[in-house]
């Protein structure tokens, strides 16, 4: 059984899953993508404004996005549905807001990731499509918010 816009609920909450940050796994992403000293050497990140070894954000960005899609991938295959990876049918995403890192990231943290939906939009240019805006957010675990953002979504509308 497929869910389609009309079957989700404003302020219906999924937990996507958590994260470990280790020390090797930071200076592996940052070296890659990021490579700011902050990210990669653990001396000079000692000196920075910091104070130390600290995730890059397009790394935890990277985490919630992989978290987000294997959730979606258990819970196709949870309810049996044949599909692209995605529960409900997603569409292409038209990108994201308010993009916000609010804490470090630091060796040692895991981030547990939520996604909240706070908007649904009837889109009359697409009337097969409905616009699903949610927020999505990571925290660490001193329950402090380190990463905020809102991202919009087509989802599929019921066949009439």
């Amino acid at each position: 059984m497929s869910r389609y816009f009309e079957d989700i609920r404003l302020g219906e909450q999924i937990e996507i899953g958590s994260h470990l940050f280790t020390a090797p796994d930071i200076i592996a992403f940052a070296r890659q993508y990021d490579p700011q000293p902050f990210h990669i050497d653990p001396e000079l990140a000692a000196q920075s404004h910091f104070g130390g070894l600290i995730a890059s954000g397009w790394h935890t960005a990277s985490i919630w996005s992989k978290l987000y899609v294997n959730y979606q991938i258990k819970q196709a295959k949870e309810r049996n549905i044949p599909q692209q990876g995605t529960r409900p049918r997603f569409g292409p995403s038209p990108g994201f807001r308010e993009l916000k890192w609010l804490a470090p990231v630091r060796a040692g943290d895991t981030v547990s990731f939520k996604s909240r939906v706070v908007e649904k939009i009837e889109l009359q240019s697409r009337p097969n499509w409905g616009l699903l805006v949610s927020r999505n957010e990571g925290v660490n675990q001193n329950n402090y918010c380190v990463f905020s953002f809102l991202g919009q979504v087509f989802v599929a509308r019921k066949p009439k």
